[in-house]
């Protein structure tokens, strides 16, 4: 296979500005053949996706990947829950983490790995406020010009 093929990312955007990444993990999906190839083709979006604990194992809720277009009646539902898989460590890990007060888990970018196989990075991260917020566009801003200056004289 060529490395093309695996180049196909979904990316939440909204996490890096929603939320302050304390720790980042990469997980397998239980999924179906449709939603690999669905995946494949990039027909997916994560704007309402969250994860959640429950008995010791987590789940992703909400993320919706688009119906193959060439499937049959066996194709898959869009918005159905799917298993992650992650080591127990890391549960323990980040279980104790979320009881916390603010923390929360966040898909952040789905891709696939080097072997073909599909991989979603998942994000322990704490909630936002306002004027965080408004100090990460003003960042974001002086950044953006700072880099408009070095293009337009360097």
């Amino acid at each position: 296979m060529s490395k093309d093929k695996h180049t196909a990312t979904i990316i939440n955007r909204k996490v890096k500005f929603e939320y302050f990444v304390i720790a980042e993990f990469e997980a397998g999906m239980q999924l179906q053949g449709t939603e690999v190839k669905a995946l494949r083709a990039g027909n997916a979006h994560m704007n309402d996706a969250y994860c959640s604990l429950e008995k010791g194992e987590m789940y992703l809720r909400n993320l919706h990947i688009a119906e193959y277009e060439m499937g049959t009646i066996h194709n898959h539902e869009p918005k159905r829950t799917r298993k992650l898989l992650l080591r127990k460590t890391e549960l323990k890990k980040i279980e104790k983490r979320v009881t916390e007060k603010g923390m929360t888990v966040v898909p952040y970018k789905i891709y696939f790995n080097d072997r073909g196989f599909a991989k979603i990075e998942i994000i322990l991260g704490q909630g936002k406020k306002t004027y965080d917020k408004r100090d990460t566009i003003k960042d974001r801003d002086s950044k953006r010009d700072l880099d408009r200056m070095k293009k337009q004289f360097g």
